[in-house]
């Protein structure tokens, strides 16, 4: 018996590659403060959203964080749990604010919200979890500025990367 596969399953498995990739290269660049990464693979899941639907970007999402885990040696560790929780909050946040009108609500406002939700998932699990005290709430601040500094510039880029694609090619004109 062979998986039968369309259109769809191969655009998300090229997009979660993209993803995988992105978060690879991240994984090995320093962190000047542990916890603290600019999420450049959020970009796919934002331009994936805006470019196609809720669900492709659902999949391309989950599909990272699992998949990098998995590489990366983290499955089912505290990073991976705190990986997950932050994609999950981030997608429910980003399912909600989809339906914000778009003229008032861009790519970068979406990222925001996007990191901002990220970073409380991640957060909610330090808290009930990892370190069960209310001394994290001390935390907040850092990542809240960290979550608008890399919300703004991911989001920057995805809306760089979406009006590219409606633009004509130079050497394919209209």
């Amino acid at each position: 018996m062979q998986i039968q596969t369309n259109i769809d399953d191969h655009r998300i498995a090229k997009l979660a590659a993209f993803a995988i990739a992105l978060h690879m290269i991240e994984a090995v660049v320093p962190s000047p403060l542990p916890g603290v990464k600019p999420g450049i693979a959020n970009i796919v899941t934002l331009y994936v959203l805006l470019q196609y639907d809720f669900a492709t970007a659902a999949w391309v999402s989950i599909l990272r964080v699992f998949a990098s885990s998995l590489l990366l040696g983290q499955f089912m560790s505290p990073a991976f749990a705190l990986s997950l929780s932050g994609a999950l909050l981030s997608l429910a946040m980003l399912w909600a604010a989809q339906h914000l009108p778009r003229r008032y609500f861009s790519a970068v406002s979406l990222s925001i919200f996007a990191a901002f939700a990220h970073i409380a998932g991640q957060l909610i699990i330090v808290r009930l979890w990892l370190i069960p005290h209310a001394s994290v709430a001390y935390l907040i601040p850092v990542f809240a500025v960290a979550a608008l500094f890399f919300g703004f510039i991911n989001g920057l880029i995805a809306a760089k990367l979406l009006d590219g694609r409606t633009q004509p090619s130079i050497t394919n004109p209209p």
